[in-house]
């Protein structure tokens, strides 16, 4: 589960879809039925992003620490012209827009989680998003833009809070939400992957409170989980340090493939095995 969260959460595949995935194999495998997620579970999955959270902060450390400051520094002069301090805002921007849009889904979202089958035909929606938006940004050819505004901003954040549900891939929604606004693929990667750390640092701080009883955590897989967080976090770092590489020279239609075969083939297997 953790080198799945790690390869899955910065490729646009959708990681929860591949979370879910892992997790309905095993348990058809093991005869196990296909029920909603336990609290250990979905502890568990949200200790998985922890892990590809860190490496998004190791990784982008100097983005994030130049953002911050920037951000600082603009409101003690109230001078938001520096691109970083633009940047910060359209962050704090961006996850408030996901969050408005990502709550009604919510509900959805913890349902499909036990109904892998239509996890697999959202991941098949999402291939198709994935060919769409680089045929439109290959039709603009050089017109594309290297530096993010305000519009774009909230269209990204819209389309992560619409990843909300398993099988909408985040990075592949919000990556070919930039393309189809007119950003360049490294940018609108960029955007993307420091966009996902409010949002994931929130839901690590928040469920545990919200949600787990003391006197159950202390019954939960202690090493598993700590071992699939570090997991997911190497796998993580490694995964966006050649994605980002590979991003600058080749399209998503890649991963397009990869999505609707794999939501094919999902689709088919757990309508035979329900």
């Amino acid at each position: 589960m953790g080198i799945v969260q790690g390869l899955s959460e910065f490729l646009p595949v959708s990681s929860s879809a591949h979370l879910v995935f892992t997790s309905n194999f095993y348990k058809v495998f093991q005869n196990i039925p296909i029920v909603e997620q336990s609290n250990e579970e979905v502890f568990f999955d949200i200790m998985l992003h922890l892990g590809t959270l860190i490496a998004v902060l190791i990784f982008f450390r100097k983005d994030v620490i130049e953002i911050c400051k920037a951000l600082l520094d603009a409101l003690k002069s109230r001078d938001f012209s520096s691109y970083n301090a633009k940047l910060g805002l359209y962050i704090i921007l961006g996850t408030f827009v996901t969050v408005l849009f990502a709550l009604p889904f919510n509900g959805v979202a913890n349902h499909l989680v036990y109904h892998p089958a239509l996890v697999g035909g959202l991941l098949i929606l999402t291939g198709g998003v994935l060919f769409f938006s680089e045929y439109l940004s290959s039709r603009r050819g050089k017109f594309k833009e290297s530096e993010l505004n305000l519009k774009q901003a909230v269209l990204i954040g819209l389309a992560q809070g619409l990843a909300v549900l398993p099988g909408f891939s985040r990075s592949g929604w919000t990556i070919a939400t930039g393309l189809f606004a007119g950003l360049d693929r490294q940018t609108s990667a960029r955007y993307s992957f420091l966009l996902s750390i409010p949002i994931i640092l929130g839901a690590s701080m928040v469920y545990p409170f919200v949600k787990i009883d003391v006197s159950e955590a202390v019954t939960y897989n202690w090493i598993a989980i700590i071992l699939g967080t570090i997991v997911s976090g190497v796998v993580g770092y490694l995964c966006i340090k050649y994605f980002m590489k590979f991003i600058s020279k080749f399209s998503l239609n890649f991963f397009g493939c990869y999505c609707v075969i794999m939501g094919v083939f999902t689709l088919i297997f757990f309508s035979v095995f329900k």
